[in-house]
């Protein structure tokens, strides 16, 4: 059984524990907040691009796009993004399973996030490009992952391009998720897509009635064709920001539930501590009781 000094520093250990998950709870949470911030101030600028591109929907049909191109067979190349630490419950082990079991496996992996490109190498999966994105996500660092998996596909290296991520849904529910996004379809390119969970509610899908007639200039092919680049870039950009809310909602859960357990803990210590020097007093009172009735 342990001593009382044991137990001291027991107690004096788990506060310093507690201090510090308390601390990167709070940590996590700001984060959280300024992440979905960042997700709803690109909701207008989504909305926009939506209705522009319903507008030119009609004429969709009628225009053959390279990042439309429907191919059959193929090599599939799958964005997997995931978190550069951990400390944040489930979130990377479920997104990596589901990639496993869902992906190919001669699929062509390209990573953000360090824990997905370790796990994915010991896997002797196919890495051919990893990317960093910092901390709030700035837009020309997603522009570039955009860029370079755009190019893999029009290159014919490979005939589909899935993202798998983690889908903020609240602050208790992450939901990992693969979505198609090239080849594009024009039958679904200006629908609101079923995987914004961040502020889903705070802006409606797009209104598909009531088209405007809008003059494009030089034409509706040409602003169509310009617009796609522009598109993935934003779905690319819109599914990180969606993984990096997730990831820091997962981890301020996760501390929370390590200061809970560490303030139990010292409870259940300070109580054993009690009992222990309690027994040490009563101890020493027999034994001067005990000295006195000798003496008398």
């Amino acid at each position: 059984m342990a001593n009382m000094r044991d137990i001291r520093r027991r107690i004096k250990s788990v506060k310093n524990t507690a201090q510090i998950t308390r601390a990167m709870q709070m940590v996590a949470a700001s984060k959280m907040k300024k992440a979905q911030d960042q997700a709803l101030a690109g909701r207008s600028y989504a909305d926009m691009l939506n209705r522009v591109l319903v507008n030119l929907k009609g004429d969709a049909e009628d225009v053959s796009h390279p990042l439309m191109e429907e191919r059959e067979g193929g090599r599939t190349l799958v964005l997997v993004v995931t978190t550069d630490k951990g400390l944040c419950g489930g979130l990377n082990t479920n997104l990596l399973r589901k990639v496993v079991r869902e992906s190919p496996e001669d699929a062509l992996i390209v990573t953000v996030g360090s824990k997905g490109r370790r796990a994915l190498a010991k896997l002797n999966r196919e890495l051919i490009a990893d990317f960093e994105v910092k901390d709030p996500v700035p837009y020309v660092d997603t522009k570039h992952v955009s860029q370079f998996i755009a190019k893999q596909f029009l290159e014919g290296k490979v005939n589909r391009v899935q993202v798998a991520f983690t889908n903020f849904v609240n602050t208790m529910t992450q939901t990992p998720w693969i979505a198609t996004l090239l080849p594009l379809s024009a039958e679904t390119l200006a629908e609101k897509m079923p995987y914004e969970g961040v502020g889903k509610g705070e802006v409606n899908a797009t209104d598909t009635s009531g088209v405007a007639d809008y003059l494009f200039e030089p034409s509706k092919k040409v602003v169509f064709e310009s617009l796609l680049p522009l598109y993935v870039n934003f779905q690319v950009y819109q599914m990180i920001v969606e993984s990096r809310a997730s990831e820091h909602s997962a981890r301020m859960v996760a501390m929370k539930a390590a200061t809970d357990n560490a303030k139990k803990m010292i409870d259940d210590l300070t109580l054993e501590y009690n009992k222990l020097r309690q027994a040490a007093i009563t101890s020493e009172l027999l034994e001067i009781t005990s000295a006195a009735k000798a003496l008398e």
